[in-house]
């Protein structure tokens, strides 16, 4: 074994979310996934048809890359090293340099370009997030946080994957913890995570993003079949649907996710309301996945009564109304 480092990998709903966690928890910091999702305001919504993946319009509901990472750290008064590089030779040798040191890297990838996915989950997606943990003559040891256990992977496909080109390229992107207190303030963290993904969902200027832009979403999809023609209107919906449930954990799971972050914002905080409206963040989770699933049977060719272009708009107005109601109730809370 050239090289190995004890860590405490552990399977997360979503990449970054998950690798940050596992990495401050590799600090000695008790960070749960839900708690980084939350203090690193992954919770996000924007519809973007003037950016195209495979051709097809955007729909995030994520922020940023690496912004959850980012704003943890921040926010925790964590330094942090990132690096991008030109020379994919250099990027890989001082990976090698940085595991012999015993420090874990987090690396960003092309999901499409990692062997150990199953075939039918490698698409191309550059923003997948994972740690390097060990190596092992060309292979490396990696904690992906979407895997149970930790997996290998060769040299040669693992540059590939740091490399991969296309929107959002990685350009070797790799990023470590080079400084973390011992006591972060994790309520103070919390509460600004909170009031963070409020402003955002309620208050930006722009008709697409946020909770305007759910309601913008849902205009729009009405419109595809006239607008489209069935096929296209199809291709647009599975597009959708794949953003939602497949590329990270999408609508219903981040929505799961941050009631689970509210319960452990209560008990940080110490208000008690905030237990109240993680059980209604859940039911909006349920409304998300309720599209998802009505969605995907139209794509299929299985729609029952009331699987049309019109129900879907109604369900995405009745979850942008809902998230509209708990992020007032959550800035109220915080005054």
């Amino acid at each position: 074994m050239d090289s190995f480092i004890l860590f405490p990998h552990s399977q997360s709903a979503h990449c970054e979310s998950g690798v940050t966690a596992n990495l401050l928890r590799f600090h000695h910091v008790e960070c749960s996934e839900a708690l980084a999702f939350g203090i690193g305001e992954g919770l996000f919504f924007g519809y973007l048809p003037f950016i195209k993946i495979n051709n097809l319009p955007l729909t995030t509901f994520r922020g940023s890359v690496g912004s959850i990472f980012g704003k943890v750290n921040k926010r925790l008064g964590v330094t942090v090293k990132r690096r991008k590089f030109r020379s994919e030779t250099q990027a890989m040798d001082d990976l090698d340099a940085k595991l012999a040191t015993g420090i874990p890297v987090g690396c960003q990838t092309g999901a499409y370009w990692l062997p150990y996915f199953p075939p039918a989950f490698r698409f191309h997606f550059n923003m997948h997030n994972l740690v390097v943990i060990g190596r092992e003559g060309d292979e490396y040891l990696i904690s992906d946080p979407v895997f149970e256990k930790v997996v290998r992977c060769k040299r040669d496909d693992l540059q590939r994957a740091r490399f991969a080109r296309g929107t959002l390229a990685p350009k070797g992107a790799m990023y470590y913890l080079e400084a973390v207190p011992q006591n972060p303030d994790m309520a103070a963290a919390a509460r600004q995570g909170l009031i963070g993904v409020c402003k955002t969902m309620l208050r930006t200027p722009l008709p697409f993003l946020g909770v305007r832009g759910i309601h913008f979403l849902a205009d729009r999809l009405e419109k595809w079949p006239k607008k489209l023609g069935e096929e296209e209107a199809l291709l647009y919906l599975g597009q959708l649907i794949r953003m939602q449930e497949e590329i990270g954990t999408g609508g219903g799971g981040f929505r799961f996710m941050y009631a689970a972050f509210l319960q452990e914002a209560a008990e940080l905080l110490g208000i008690g309301p905030l237990f109240q409206l993680s059980e209604r963040m859940t039911l909006v989770g349920d409304i998300w996945r309720r599209f998802a699933v009505a969605g995907a049977r139209m794509c299929k060719g299985r729609a029952k009564a009331g699987d049309t272009y019109g129900d879907l708009a109604e369900i995405l107005r009745q979850c942008g109304a809902s998230e509209r109601a708990i992020y007032d109730d959550i800035l109220e809370l915080l005054q």
